[in-house]
């Protein structure tokens, strides 16, 4: 694959320096911030044995630049393969903040696709004492990373059950390696990945956003001073109980995720950017907030997935077949009445 050109913007060494500047001017970012940030090196993370932990990833060799050009994935034929290509099984990568979740959400609500977490599949696993739960469970108590194999049976054990539904995958995979695994067994089952996005958002509106976040831990709801405020400050708009912060909504965690996210995920964006072809579709959509980049999301899930309905659809399809039985029904006690009239 030849070198693709990486836009200035997004540079590595370009987006430290956006980076710094958002701090500079985040209320919340003091001068001993700035100058441990400003000095954050980028490194490759050592593979740990092909084992990840649940709330962060190990970058399996050494970054690839993370702003790709997908003109290819773009361009390649989008043809449909009998069931497999009309159904949507999307995968969503995305910085720390990029509205990952938030799109999600809109995707879930509007249309009937499956969401789900691998956060939440392995924590079900564990609850339910299944075999994978308890080597899992095991394995966390000892202070362990779990290996790859058990992420991916974690994940796979939900998929598999999932083969005539529309779904989106969030927090899997997160390494080239996990990224391979999952592509051979989805391969295996004859439901390939069939879109991949990528959200393009600029650092210093991440820190901006991430700076402005409070949560409602309870139900996970957020809200951001910015352009979402609660109705009451500080407190939740249903429950009326208080929000909270993040403990890594702050400049100094943010520079260190953001270095870990561009160390695994370029790779990842790389290998199915190579990979794009008739099957799956690789797209990065690029804005400032979520309202900016969900008419592109919708887009191209309406465009080219045109099997995926609107959860109203179902509702109304049912509701006119209730009206037409309705009416045949009392077409035909009528036809009864009319009948014992003529008889009398």
């Amino acid at each position: 694959m030849s070198s693709l050109p990486v836009p200035l913007f997004l540079r590595p060494s370009t987006s430290r320096r956006l980076f710094t500047a958002a701090a500079s001017s985040s209320p919340h970012a003091g001068p001993s911030t700035l100058t441990s940030t400003a000095r954050v090196k980028r490194t490759s993370t050592s593979t740990q044995g092909a084992r990840r932990g649940i709330s962060q990833s190990v970058a399996q060799q050494k970054a690839l630049p993370f702003a790709l050009s997908t003109t290819r994935a773009e361009t390649a034929p989008a043809q449909d393969v009998p069931g497999s290509g009309r159904m949507l099984r999307m995968i969503m990568f995305g910085k720390p903040g990029a509205g990952k979740g938030t799109l999600t959400a809109r995707l879930v609500k509007k249309y009937e696709i499956v969401s789900m977490s691998t956060g939440d599949l392995l924590r079900q696993h564990i609850a339910e004492k299944t075999e994978v739960g308890q080597l899992a469970e095991s394995i966390v108590a000892s202070g362990g990373l779990l290996p790859d194999d058990i992420m991916l049976k974690v994940v796979t054990t939900k998929l598999d059950s999932l083969q005539n539904r529309h779904w989106i995958l969030d927090g899997f995979p997160r390494t080239l390696g996990q990224g391979k695994l999952l592509d051979a067994h989805l391969t295996t089952k004859g439901t390939p990945l069939s879109l991949v996005v990528n959200l393009d958002v600029p650092d210093s509106v991440i820190l901006s956003r991430i700076s402005d976040r409070w949560v409602h831990l309870p139900s996970g709801r957020v809200y951001n001073l910015s352009y979402n405020p609660p109705k009451v400050a500080g407190h939740d708009d249903d429950t009326g109980e208080p929000l909270t912060k993040r403990p890594d909504d702050n400049p100094e965690i943010f520079a260190r995720r953001l270095e870990q996210f561009y160390a695994s995920t370029s790779p990842l964006l790389a290998h199915y950017s190579a990979q794009a072809q008739a099957t799956t579709r690789l797209v990065t959509l690029a804005g400032s907030t979520s309202d900016e980049i969900w008419p592109q999301l919708e887009g191209v899930v309406r465009a080219h997935f045109a099997a995926v309905r609107e959860r109203g659809e179902a509702k109304r399809r049912h509701s006119l077949s209730d009206a037409v039985l309705a009416q045949r029904e009392q077409e035909r006690r009528e036809t009864g009445k009319g009948a014992v009239l003529q008889r009398a």
